[in-house]
C-alpha cells in the first residue's frame, strides 16, 4: 500500500512550528536506519487511487463515525495502532480480552472495534465494502467487513477494566453508547480527518520521525497528559529527561478523554503558554488525537506502544496512569503503581523504556518539588489536588506560584470563570404531576428578577412540543427526548446562560448522560421532586394516570413504566404541604450555596 498526500497534492509536508521553521520532509527520501525512525507503513492509498475511491464510494453502504471512532480510524490509518491493519476482528478481539495479544500473538492490550447498530450491521454481508464518513459525510476511508458479531460486554468491561462497573466512564459508554454489534475488518485510508485547530501543532508518526532524525534525538521521552501542565508535571518532565538522557517530547491527548476534563482548546494555550520554560533545542511538543479509555495499566501498555510508533524511546509513567477515579464502592479503579508493574512486565516487548515517576509534592522549606515517598525530614509538605484547584477557580481565589504558572492560571480562568459568572443547568426530575413544571416556571421567574444571565425553561411538555413532536413513548424515544433536552441545556450553558429543565427523565442512565454533558461547560444540580406517587394520582389534573391504569396509555412512567430514583440529587423536594414559592426558594439557596448566584 503506497502513503498518500493527505496534506494536499504535493509531496513536501511543511512543518511551520516553534523550533521547526524550515524543516521539510520529502516522502521519497530515504531515511537514515537510526532506531525507530524508519518509516512505519500507514494505510493511504496513493492520491490518485484516493480520488477514484471517492467516486467509487458513491455506490457504496456508508457508516458515519462517532467521535470517538474518527479518532481511533485517524491513528489505524497513520500508523499510529501498528500493527493493526483495520479494526480488530473477531479472533483478534477475543485474543486482545484475554491475553493482550492479537491472534497472531503480537503485543496490542486494548480492542480497537466498529461498533455500529444492529439494525445496520444486519444489512451487511461478509466481504461487502462500506465508505466510512466523517459527520458531515466527508468519505475518510473504506472497510472490508470480514467480521460480523455481537460481543458480550460485561465480559469485555471485566477483562479491559477489571470491573463491569458503570461508574467507569468507558464501561459506562460500552453500556450506554456503544452500538450493539461490532464489525471488523481491513481499512484503506482515502484522507486524514480534517482538523483546523492547532493544525501545527499536530504530528503523524513518519511526520514526528522525520523530526526527530532532522534534528538528531535518538533518544526521546514522550510525556503523556490530559491536564494543564503546572510545575509538578514541569519538575516531572526535567527530571525524566535528565534520568533516561533524551530529548523531551511533551505529546498531549486532544481526543476524547474523561467526562469533565479541560477541553482541549483550553489546556493547548495553557501548554503553549509554558513552553518558554522549557529549553527550546531539547523539547518539542505535538498534539495526539487519541480517544482514551482510561483503562489504567492496560492503558499504559497502550500508550507506550503508540509512542513507540510516533518515534521515541522512553515513556513517563506516573502515578494512577490513565485511571479513571473512584470505582461503585468509593474505591480507586486501580492501584496507585499498577500501570507501572504491567508496562514492567512488557518493557521488553514493547520496545520502549518505562521512566517511572511517583507523586510529586512542593517542599516550602526547601522551595522545590520532590516525589511525596522520598521527603525527608521535619517539613512542611504542600500540594494542591484536582478538587482544590476546581474549588478556588470557581470561587476565583488565589492559586499560589508555587502550585502553577501565572500563565496557565489567566487561560484557566478565561475559559472557567469564576461560578457566579458561569452559565449553569437546574435539571428538575420527578413524576407526572410531581409539580416539576409550576417550580420551574416560579424559579424561572426568581432568576429573571435577579437579572445578569439570560434565563431558558426547557419544559417537558414544550420540548415535546416543539423539539420532539415525532417522538413517542418508548424507552428509546424517551432518552432520545432527553438527550434532545440535555443538548440544548449543554448550549445555553456554554454560552453563560441559566437553562431550567423539566422533564419527567426517568432513567439514571440517561440523566447521567445529560450531566456529563452540561458539565463539560458548567454546573449541572439535579433536583428531585419526590412527590408520591398517590399524591400524583390525586392531582391528575390532566386525567393521565386515571388512562394509565385502564391501559389506555402504555408505557406510563410510575404504572406501567419505571421511574428510577436519583441516588444522589443535590437537591430533593416533596411538594406535599409545601408552597411553591418556598419549594423555588429552596432551589436559590441551593444555588447561592454553591456560589452560582449571589446571596
Amino acid at each position: 500500500v503506497l502513503p498518500s498526500k493527505p496534506l494536499g497534492s504535493g509531496f513536501q509536508i511543511n512543518f511551520a512550528k516553534t523550533a521547526r521553521q524550515n524543516c521539510l520532509f520529502n516522502r521519497g527520501y530515504e531515511y537514515m536506519n537510526l532506531q525507530n525512525l524508519a518509516p512505519i507503513s500507514e494505510l493511504y492509498v496513493s492520491y490518485e487511487s484516493a480520488q477514484k475511491l471517492k467516486l467509487d464510494a458513491a455506490d457504496l453502504t456508508s457508516w458515519d463515525l462517532t467521535p470517538r471512532q474518527i479518532c481511533d480510524l485517524e491513528l489505524l490509518m497513520n500508523g499510529g495502532f501498528t500493527p493493526l491493519k483495520g479494526f480488530l476482528s473477531e479472533a483478534d478481539y477475543l485474543s486482545v480480552l484475554e491475553d493482550m495479544r492479537l491472534a497472531d500473538g503480537s503485543l496490542w492490550p486494548m480492542p480497537i472495534t466498529l461498533d455500529v447498530p444492529e439494525t445496520f450491521a444486519q444489512g451487511l454481508t461478509l466481504g461487502q465494502d462500506i465508505a466510512l464518513r466523517d459527520q458531515e459525510g466527508v468519505i475518510l476511508a473504506t472497510m472490508t467487513v470480514t467480521d460480523n458479531w455481537t460481543p458480550d460486554k460485561a465480559h469485555e468491561a471485566k477483562l479491559v477494566f477489571g470491573a463491569d462497573d458503570s461508574t467507569h466512564p468507558a464501561v459506562n459508554y460500552l453500556h450506554q453508547q456503544a452500538g450493539a454489534v461490532y464489525l471488523g475488518g481491513p481499512v484503506i485510508g482515502i484522507q486524514q480527518p480534517v482538523h483546523y485547530d492547532f493544525r501545527g501543532r499536530r504530528d503523524t508518526p513518519n511526520e514526528l520521525r522525520a523530526y526527530f532524525r532532522k534534528l538528531g534525538w535518538r533518544k526521546v521521552v514522550a510525556f503523556q497528559t490530559r491536564n494543564p501542565l503546572h510545575r509538578a508535571h514541569q519538575e516531572l518532565t526535567f527530571r525524566a529527561a535528565k534520568e533516561a538522557q533524551a530529548n523531551l517530547l511533551i505529546h498531549p491527548v486532544v481526543g476524547m478523554t474523561k467526562p469533565g476534563d479541560v477541553d482541549h482548546f483550553t489546556r493547548v494555550r495553557c501548554y503553549e503558554a509554558v513552553l518558554d520554560k522549557y529549553p527550546q533545542s531539547t523539547t518539542a511538543m505535538s498534539l495526539l488525537n487519541l480517544a482514551m479509555r482510561m483503562a489504567g495499566p492496560r492503558e499504559a501498555v497502550w500508550h507506550a506502544l503508540i509512542r513507540k510508533n510516533h518515534g521515541c524511546t522512553h515513556f513517563i509513567i506516573g502515578r494512577d496512569h490513565a485511571g479513571p477515579g473512584k470505582n461503585a464502592q468509593g474505591e480507586d479503579f486501580y492501584g496507585p503503581y499498577d500501570a507501572q508493574q504491567l508496562f514492567r512486565k512488557y518493557q521488553d516487548e514493547i520496545g520502549i523504556e518505562m521512566v517511572d515517576f511517583k507523586h510529586m509534592v512542593y517542599v516550602q522549606e526547601r522551595a522545590q518539588y520532590e516525589p511525596a515517598d522520598e521527603v525527608v525530614g521535619d517539613v512542611t509538605v504542600l500540594n494542591i489536588s484536582g478538587t482544590e484547584l476546581r474549588r478556588r477557580l470557581s470561587e476565583g481565589l488565589e492559586i499560589p506560584e508555587w502550585f502553577s504558572f501565572p500563565e496557565v492560571v489567566d487561560q484557566l480562568r478565561l475559559s472557567k470563570p469564576q461560578r457566579s459568572k458561569q452559565g449553569f443547568t437546574v435539571f428538575f426530575t420527578g413524576l407526572s404531576g410531581s409539580g416539576k413544571s409550576t417550580i420551574a416556571n416560579a424559579l424561572m421567574v426568581k432568576l429573571m428578577e435577579m437579572g445578569g444571565r439570560p434565563v431558558t425553561l426547557l419544559d417537558g411538555d414544550i420540548v415535546r412540543k416543539n423539539l420532539s413532536s415525532e417522538l413517542g413513548f418508548s424507552k428509546e424515544h424517551r432518552d432520545l427526548n432527553i438527550r434532545r433536552i440535555g443538548y440544548v441545556a449543554s448550549e445555553i450553558t456554554k454560552n453563560g446562560g441559566i437553562a431550567i429543565c423539566a422533564p419527567i427523565a426517568p432513567y439514571h442512565t440517561t440523566r447521567r448522560a445529560v450531566r456529563e454533558d452540561v458539565e463539560a461547560f458548567g454546573a449541572f444540580i439535579e433536583v428531585h421532586i419526590a412527590t408520591s406517587l398517590e399524591e400524583c394520582e390525586r392531582r391528575d389534573r390532566k386525567g393521565l394516570y386515571k388512562l394509565a391504569r385502564e391501559g389506555k396509555i402504555k408505557e406510563f412512567t410510575g404504572i406501567s413504566d419505571p421511574y428510577e430514583i436519583p441516588e444522589a440529587p443535590e437537591l430533593r423536594l416533596s411538594t406535599e404541604n409545601e408552597e411553591v414559592d418556598n419549594c423555588a426558594h429552596q432551589v436559590i439557596l441551593k444555588l447561592e450555596s454553591l456560589g452560582l448566584i449571589a446571596g
